[in-house]
């Protein structure tokens, strides 16, 4: 794995970013939404600053994906859930098709 240096433009400043060249599609993708995020942040015009928008920006995205993790956890409980009961049910048919 190589890195390559990357150019992003973030509230229209451009950083040289090392990534492997095979993410460097998922950085280029990352740095847009955190611009578009950034973006935002400054337009309501709460905040004032670029560091501070940069971590208002980083405080909401992370909130988004522990969100999202808890989802996933959640949903990861509901289907060990889901398979233990049709193992259950399945179980529970083959008692009633061996009685016929």
């Amino acid at each position: 794995m190589s890195n390559e240096t990357v150019s992003v433009k973030i509230l229209d400043k451009d950083y040289q970013v090392a990534c492997p060249a095979e993410e460097r599609v998922a950085l280029v993708q990352s740095a847009q939404v955190l611009d578009e995020r950034m973006r935002m942040i400054k337009s309501a015009g709460g905040v004032v600053g670029l560091e501070r928008i940069a971590v208002m920006a980083a405080l909401n995205l992370s909130h988004e994906l522990l969100l999202a993790q808890q989802a996933s956890d959640s949903s990861g409980v509901n289907q060990a859930a889901l398979d233990r009961m049709q193992h259950k049910i399945e179980a529970q048919l083959d008692q009633l098709s061996d009685k016929h």
